[in-house]
């Protein structure tokens, strides 16, 4: 990565050199962290799920922050799907190897655990983004939605727009993903008895399996009245699925959860009815500057919960 040179570095860096011996070489004092003579960036790790709207915004969020913060390197890493805990293992040991001292994730699910645990043993701080990792006691922080809350949000909503006795289909997205579980745990708590839920098939948080798990509730309840998605993509899916049923746009109340470009595009078109409004710019940039902080020695919040919000058409601009 190049960076534009700053003559204070340069300067402190021909101090630096004057001081050491004719051998080169320089005593610990002067070249360790926190010395404030130290001309080498910061390495952190950030390490996203997989390329989505809603984690690339999060990602161009900490490379704003990267390219204004000359004393810090961010290493970035995807994996290839929501539950590629596979590509998330290697890329965690793969920046241990590479020397971070701080790693940002949104682990895929706690299966990554075990190489969260190596990091930690070898001096990493780990910070938790979106996603938490339920009893591990290895992070420093967890930045992320308050997924339960985001839920409750979502049912009290679903139960004041709702009929008596409506039916509805809960596209879930990762089963055992502690996040994903929450936001159908309170949606749920919070709708109560307003509506039946006639199904609860898993997605991935994947539109190609939101769209066949909606063709599937559509096929089976003809009288469907409303979706409930965990997360964006299988929400876009199941849009597909109520117009090719013949459906009428907005004859099902269709809600998702992370106001997702698509979602609010369908929104505005009238399409899907609202969606619950995660900010991934904000997790980003507070989770990348967490993991910084504590690398530092700082002491950090346990939990930031960066907020959600309801969208629906009367708001949806001030969304996009």
């Amino acid at each position: 990565m190049q960076r534009r040179p700053r003559l204070i570095t340069l300067f402190t860096a021909t101090i630096t050199a004057a001081l050491c011996t004719p051998l080169g070489a320089c005593s610990s004092d002067d070249q360790g962290a926190g010395s404030g003579t130290s001309t080498e960036a910061l390495k952190v790790g950030f390490i996203t799920k997989f390329p989505v709207d809603f984690y690339d915004t999060m990602v161009d969020a900490v490379k704003k922050y990267d390219a204004e913060h000359a004393d810090v390197e961010v290493l970035f890493g995807q994996g290839k799907s929501g539950t590629d805990d596979e590509g998330e293992i290697n890329i965690i040991e793969n920046m241990i190897t590479k020397g971070v001292k701080a790693i940002a994730i949104t682990p895929t699910s706690p299966a990554v655990q075990t190489a969260l645990d190596k990091a930690v043993q070898a001096g990493i701080k780990v910070v938790l983004v979106d996603n938490d990792i339920p009893g591990w006691t290895g992070k420093s922080s967890v930045v992320a939605t308050d997924n339960l809350a985001g839920g409750k949000l979502a049912g009290t909503w679903l139960a004041g727009q709702l009929p008596a006795g409506a039916k509805i289909g809960v596209l879930q997205g990762r089963v055992g993903n502690p996040s994903l579980d929450d936001r159908v745990k309170g949606m749920k708590e919070t709708l109560g008895t307003k509506a039946q839920v006639v199904g609860e098939p898993a997605t991935d948080c994947d539109q190609t399996k939101g769209l066949n798990a909606a063709q599937d509730l559509l096929t089976a309840h003809p009288d469907l009245t409303a979706i409930y998605g965990a997360c964006g993509p299988p929400i876009t899916g199941a849009l597909q699925a109520v117009k090719g049923a013949g459906k009428k746009p907005g004859s099902i109340t269709v809600v998702g959860f992370d106001a997702s470009p698509d979602e609010l595009a369908a929104i505005k078109a009238g399409e899907q009815t609202g969606s619950v409004a995660q900010f991934p710019a904000k997790m980003g940039s507070q989770g990348i500057e967490t993991a910084v902080a504590a690398a530092r020695g700082q002491t950090v919040p346990a939990t930031i919960d960066t907020g959600t919000e309801m969208v629906t058409k009367e708001n949806v601009s001030s969304f996009s």
